[in-house]
């Protein structure tokens, strides 16, 4: 079966208090509210308001949103500094600030996840010909 949901169909003052609750509840980029409140119907000059709102309310904040995602990537699911800027990347975060939140991983807490890794790779390599 197709999903038959009807679109979701928000007025400006419905759509910033929700979008404040779902900026609240984790830290997203400018792009993830973006294409949030487009798929809320709301119009590119109405969307553009509610970021601006966003931002000057400290709900949003593209800074901060880099700095979790490189701490979170980078500790937790032990992502290498490529891989946590191509992720950055498609979220649409400048330049500028995708540099600045990998400057701020750990170096050996890095060189030790990448020791960790490497290892365990291997361990499930076997080589016919050392």
């Amino acid at each position: 079966m197709f999903n038959t949901k009807p679109p979701l169909i928000l007025d400006k003052k419905t759509a910033l208090v929700k979008a404040e609750s779902w900026c609240a509840y984790q830290e997203r980029a400018q792009q993830e509210v973006r294409d949030k409140l487009y798929e809320w119907n709301l119009k590119p000059n109405e969307v553009e308001e509610l970021i601006t709102e966003l931002i000057t309310t400290n709900f949003l904040n593209e800074e901060r949103f880099a700095m979790a995602y490189v701490s979170g990537k980078s500790n937790i699911k032990k992502w290498g500094k490529i891989k946590i800027k191509q992720g950055l990347k498609l979220k649409k975060v400048p330049e500028k600030l995708i540099q600045k939140a990998l400057n701020s991983i750990d170096g050996d807490q890095y060189l030790a996840n990448l020791l960790a890794t490497a290892e365990k790779k291997s361990a499930v390599l076997n080589e016919k010909d050392p």
